[in-house]
């Protein structure tokens, strides 16, 4: 990657995040834990979510199933980018969360923010689930 696509991929990075953060706020949640995520598609837009919970948790809707699914309804089928955030350190998609993702991206970067403007930690799909079958 040079230089400019590395600029244009931070930009989006940091684009995703505020979009991230500001679902986050609307998650409805009964834990401690709101969860915001956004994501990036193929055609260049950007889709997200939040967490909500369900008083039954097992009805319970993850952050990153809510923003592909609006993805999906809005006629795009293809993810480049995923960014999850959430005031915990060292968290990452569950793995039914990570169905999801790798059902819409071969090997998409997600990315990950646990304060707000604060630093990404990043890593390809496939290195989160290293033996998922393709």
């Amino acid at each position: 990657m040079n230089t400019l696509d590395a600029d244009i991929a931070d930009e989006r990075l940091r684009r995703l995040a505020e979009l991230a953060w500001d679902a986050r706020e609307r998650a409805f949640v009964f834990g401690p834990t709101k969860v915001g995520c956004a994501v990036l598609a193929d055609n260049g837009q950007m889709f997200f979510g939040c967490n909500v919970e369900h008083k039954f948790r097992s009805h319970d809707v993850h952050a990153e199933v809510n923003a592909i699914t609006s993805m999906v309804a809005a006629g795009s089928r293809k993810l480049t980018m995923i960014v999850i955030v959430a005031e915990r350190e060292q968290f990452t998609p569950c793995g039914a969360c990570m169905d999801w993702i790798l059902q819409f991206c071969e090997d998409c970067v997600v990315a990950f923010q646990s304060t707000k403007g604060g630093l990404f930690f990043q890593l390809r799909a496939r290195e989160l689930m290293p033996h998922y079958p393709r």
